[in-house]
């Protein structure tokens, strides 16, 4: 007889969603599926060709829940984690969810380029298609030691790196975000690394957990989330999670991030959470959950360890940070 042993921070069936959110997935659902049953295939007189491809988006959501993924701890709130966003980008503060509707993501394109067997650009909408998609329920930590905890919708990065098709000398993937100062006025400051970029082992990228947002809540992501892909790596601090991809790059020398070239020696390449190393103003051993004053300890690659700890096998405690 078989017997399935939960993992410990897995919740029954039933808690893994609140009841208010299952219904607005399910509200959802019904809208996009009016809008494929709808008797007429043109646009309505006056409609927008935008807000049309936004709705044609809207349709594919929600993805179907990958179980596999999910967490003890309560979905933060919506409003919450739409409103509260680092994105240095627009402005330093975390108010920016207005600023950064500038964000033109209409045509959106990804270039895979480097140690490839063929580079190619190719559009987000076409990638999309080709990518198996699901949802899945992680924890986020940000350096800052706020926390969160929401329902990703996107694809599994392994994915993309079977259609990148990587040459066996890469040895590591670079990620870089938009660069353009007319719509983003945090790119104005010349004391920035414009555009963002960030980087993982390829061991890491092709590890389970690593994932490809490309929603939230059961809907596209919003701008200020990272529209209209970002990466999302659960076990690492926040700022390793690079929004609104544009170029995935590979690789066979370490890549120089954004945060690291400011500041080696506050912002490490590796970045995994780990309580036992503090930031110099601040302690990492709790973290306060978004939309109250709540804390909880600080778990060792943010709860993640059984799938991730073998990456990282003989390196020092403060390297597992740095």
């Amino acid at each position: 007889m078989a017997v399935l042993r939960r993992r410990e921070w897995e919740p029954r069936e039933s808690a893994a969603t609140p009841e208010a959110c299952a219904l607005s997935r399910r509200a959802l659902l019904s809208g996009a599926a009016a809008a494929v049953l709808a008797p007429s295939a043109g646009f309505a007189p006056g409609a927008r060709p935008a807000r049309a491809a936004a709705d044609a988006a809207a349709a594919l959501y929600p993805f179907p829940r990958n179980d596999r993924y999910t967490v003890r701890r309560p979905l933060s709130a919506e409003s919450d984690v739409t409103t509260y966003n680092n994105f240095y980008e627009f402005a330093s503060v975390k108010n920016i969810w207005k600023a950064a509707q500038r964000l033109r993501t209409g045509d959106w394109t990804v270039t895979i380029d480097g140690l490839v067997e063929q580079e190619v650009e190719v559009g987000f909408k076409d990638l999309l298609a080709r990518m198996p998609r699901e949802e899945r329920l992680y924890r986020h930590r940000c350096v800052e030691a706020w926390a969160m905890t929401v329902p990703w919708s996107g694809f599994a990065l392994p994915a993309l790196l079977d259609f990148a098709r990587p040459l066996s000398r890469a040895a590591f993937v670079r990620f870089e975000s938009f660069h353009d100062p007319e719509i983003a006025p945090g790119q104005r400051q010349g004391w920035f690394p414009w555009p963002y970029t960030e980087g993982l082992t390829m061991a890491e990228a092709a590890n389970e957990l690593a994932f490809v947002a490309t929603g939230l809540y059961g809907k596209p992501l919003e701008k200020q989330n990272g529209a209209p892909l970002r990466l999302v790596v659960p076990w690492k601090y926040g700022f390793k999670s690079i929004k609104s991809i544009r170029r995935v790059t590979f690789t066979d020398e370490r890549p120089a991030t954004f945060w690291n070239t400011i500041n080696d020696r506050l912002y490490g390449f590796w970045a995994n959470v780990n309580p036992n190393v503090p930031f110099p103003d601040w302690s990492q051993k709790e973290e306060r959950l978004l939309g109250g004053e709540e804390t909880v300890p600080t778990r060792l690659y943010n709860g993640y360890g059984e799938y991730v700890a073998h990456l990282y096998a003989g390196m020092s405690p403060r390297r597992i940070f740095f």
